[in-house]
């Protein structure tokens, strides 16, 4: 039986081979992902007539899928056609978020382990306007990011996030809006929502992708385009003094694509040259 939100003209959602308006309920008290948290998905944006990467997300969903034990039953390709399908139910200009998903149904043999002949897929397609690069302050989150042998840190899975939630949830409890996580050593990992790089003397700066953080296909993006402009670009070990000390903090993730911090902990900041240049640079490739 369908839930009573959110509006139904707000949402579509391809399951079992329909589209199904608003938000339909799919899983039940046994489903595996429902009490296990086996659940994988990716998200990509719609807006001013683009879909960038949307390929590039459509892949990983399978690969997430796969770190899980699950068999994805469609093709990239195939996912891609649907997003394009769906998108035309909204209005023209609407700004979207595409997310397929798969998860498990049952366990193997009841058991823990998820059951891969059970795998199911949806689409789930958006309205979610796209945020203004207004700023944002972060401070540093006593929370950290798991490693493999913790977590499936090699996929998109949701049992991820609620440890990205606490540290939220934690950093706007001290009035920040977001945080710097840490990997298991204290170096710098991400923040709570998206990919963080800083600027220092003109050269640009990113955690390396150390295996506990996704390399998000946006900050890989942004990272292509900002060596063909031929500026500098370093993956390194970066720590929370390191941020305070930069000249200039931005974020790459899909929600938000690339948006200024301005504010680490006490410290105002405003959005500098270099994030302007490479959200223009992430808008001209968006439209190309």
């Amino acid at each position: 039986m369908p839930l009573t939100h959110p509006a139904p003209t707000d949402t579509w959602t391809y399951i079992d081979g329909e589209w199904v308006a608003g938000n339909p309920g799919i899983l039940g008290p046994r489903s595996h992902a429902f009490w296990l948290g086996s659940s994988v998905f990716d998200g990509g944006r719609h807006f001013e007539g683009v879909s960038p990467d949307l390929d590039l997300h459509c892949q990983r969903v399978n690969r997430s899928a796969m770190a899980l034990n699950m068999k994805p039953t469609m093709r990239a390709e195939q996912i891609v056609e649907l997003a394009q399908d769906g998108i035309k139910k909204f209005p023209k200009g609407a700004e979207l978020y595409i997310k397929p998903m798969y998860w498990p149904e049952a366990g193997h043999r009841g058991e823990v382990a998820p059951d891969p002949d059970t795998t199911r897929f949806c689409l789930c397609i958006y309205i979610a306007p796209m945020p203004e690069p207004a700023g944002s302050s972060i401070t540093l989150s006593p929370f950290r990011r798991p490693t493999m042998e913790t977590m499936p840190v090699n996929a998109k899975a949701g049992c991820l996030y609620p440890n990205n939630a606490r540290a939220l949830i934690e950093a706007r409890s001290r009035g920040f809006d977001n945080c710097l996580v840490t990997d298991m050593l204290g170096n710098i990992a991400e923040l709570g929502t998206a990919n963080v790089f800083m600027v220092k003397d003109g050269v640009i700066y990113t955690p390396v992708a150390n295996g506990t953080f996704l390399n998000g296909i946006t900050r890989q993006r942004v990272i292509k385009l900002a060596e063909k402009a031929k500026m500098k670009v370093v993956e390194g070990v970066l720590s929370h003094r390191d941020f305070c000390e930069a000249d200039e903090i931005f974020s790459a993730g899909n929600y938000g694509k690339v948006q200024p911090v301005t504010r680490i902990e006490d410290r105002e900041m405003q959005p500098g040259p270099t994030f302007r240049t490479m959200r223009e640079l992430y808008w001209e490739y968006a439209h190309s």
